[in-house]
């Protein structure tokens, strides 16, 4: 007889993934360029350090906020002392209007249905709980963040069953993959409880198109199941096309305030758009006045300090702030974004066309020593521990193909950029590193060149609504 509970000594949690492998390699070597300038460079991890100075000069320019003081008077008292779970109502004010001001006020969020967690970690967490019991199961498009095996899973016990999508579309969700997805936990006996997109996506750095969010929602409405859009990248959006939250295709067509809209929730955090993951900003929003009271209730398990939330209350509220970071956020996003995808195809490396995001979604298949996903983790391994960089396989974002990387790109200087390319390009055009000839390596390019080019043209013209054509 243990001594320990089966959830303490089980392997679910996801922690041996290629995912996580990279991070734990980057952390026994890490790069720097002075201290360490022969270390792993960590590309592996979507945060968004780009617009650090603009956060840091607000503080400095609003100290009472930083001091915790309201009026010339310190509040530190008020804020050390136990705080209602359902948090300060000043920062769900300043959080809702701020979600509303990143969609471009094309919608907007009460203030009453959003419940505070701690990150967006524990919202999708929470929502598992509220939606599903253990044994049932959400459908998620394929790829998704490596980490959904564990938010999602791990302590709830609630099933993941992958929409199967593929490069041929650009790793679109059609009606097809749902419904395949959907039979397929039929023949597991599987009731399915819900769909889970994020949007923009993680790892693909695309926004969710009109036609594809019409679709979610019929869906779901035919099946009388749940969606949760993970909009956590909502304000990194950086071309077009621009961001469409999925509250805005309910307002459109007229759902509001019906079963429909109760079974449509919105998990938000401040962790990428303003680059704060270390502050465990989360929200849930949702119309069902059942989930938020239960989601309420369990957050106290996992709160934003009142300190955190007083700060942040003040920063939000600032308008003009907000408005200039949002924008020039997203001009440094594009810029680095740029830099990346062109030193990738200087050195023949293309990359899924992609608006959004901390990260792009990069094909290597070429590189592969066959199609396989053995090769890819072998293809991975050497860019790990000989080439020095961490970037996350395909695989371990169940991607069906294998020869898929993501690669982030805003949680390092130019400088350590410029590095991993040069990198990078030294391992491509090393004659004992690449697995492929430079004759073959040449021969494909242009191939790949057309199918992307294929699928590009075909996608723009198919997620064109009726009255655009």
């Amino acid at each position: 007889m243990g001594i320990l509970s089966i959830k303490a000594t089980c392997n679910t949690h996801g922690q041996d993934s290629s995912y996580f492998l990279g991070w734990e390699a980057y952390e026994k070597n890490p790069y720097h360029e002075v201290k360490n300038p022969n270390g792993i460079i960590q590309m592996g991890l979507a945060e968004n350090q780009l617009s650090f100075n603009l956060i840091e000069s607000w503080l400095a320019k609003n100290p009472e906020a930083a001091n915790f003081e309201r009026e010339g008077q310190s509040i530190f008292r008020e804020l050390a002392l136990f705080q209602d779970y359902h948090g300060l109502p000043s920062f769900k004010n300043a959080m809702a209007d701020f979600m509303s001001e990143n969609r471009g006020n094309r919608v907007s969020f009460d203030p009453k249905k959003l419940v505070l967690t701690a990150g967006a970690t524990s919202a999708n967490e929470t929502l598992m709980f509220c939606l599903a019991d253990p044994g049932e199961a959400f459908l998620l498009p394929t790829p998704y963040y490596p980490g959904f095996d564990r938010d999602l899973k791990w302590r709830t016990g609630v099933e993941i069953v992958p929409i199967q999508c593929t490069s041929a579309n650009g790793f679109r969700i059609t009606k097809s993959a749902l419904e395949e997805a959907y039979k397929q936990a039929q023949m597991l006996n599987l009731k399915v409880k819900g769909v889970l997109i994020t949007n923009p996506s993680n790892p693909l750095g695309t926004t969710t198109t009109r036609t594809e969010l019409n679709r979610l929602l019929d869906f779901v409405s035919r099946k009388n199941i749940h969606l949760i859009s993970d909009e956590i990248y909502s304000g990194t959006v950086f071309t077009s096309p621009g961001f469409i939250s999925v509250m805005e295709v309910l307002k459109e067509k007229k759902l509001e305030n019906t079963d429909v809209s109760k079974r449509v929730h919105i998990v938000y955090s401040l962790s990428k758009d303003l680059g704060l993951p270390g502050f465990r900003v989360g929200v849930i929003y949702s119309n069902d006045d059942i989930v938020v009271a239960a989601a309420t209730k369990m957050s106290s398990f996992g709160l934003i300090s009142s300190q955190t939330q007083y700060v942040l209350s003040a920063l939000l509220s600032d308008k003009n702030f907000t408005k200039n970071y949002l924008k020039e956020n997203q001009i440094r996003l594009k810029n680095r974004h740029d830099k990346l995808v062109s030193g990738l195809e200087a050195v023949g490396i293309e990359c899924l066309k992609s608006n959004a995001g901390l990260f792009c979604w990069v094909d290597m298949r070429h590189l592969l020593r066959s199609n396989t996903f053995e090769a890819e983790i072998e293809l991975w391994k050497k860019i790990v521990y000989e080439v020095k960089i961490n970037i996350s396989p395909g695989s371990s974002c169940h991607c069906n193909e294998p020869g898929w990387f993501r690669v982030c790109f805003a949680n390092m200087s130019e400088e350590t950029l410029k590095v991993a390319l040069i990198r990078l390009k030294m391992f491509v055009d090393g004659p004992s590193s690449t697995t492929r000839s430079q004759s073959e390596h040449q021969r494909l390019k242009p191939l790949r060149k057309m199918k992307v080019s294929n699928w590009v043209l075909r996608l723009s013209f198919q997620d064109r609504e009726p009255e655009e054509r």
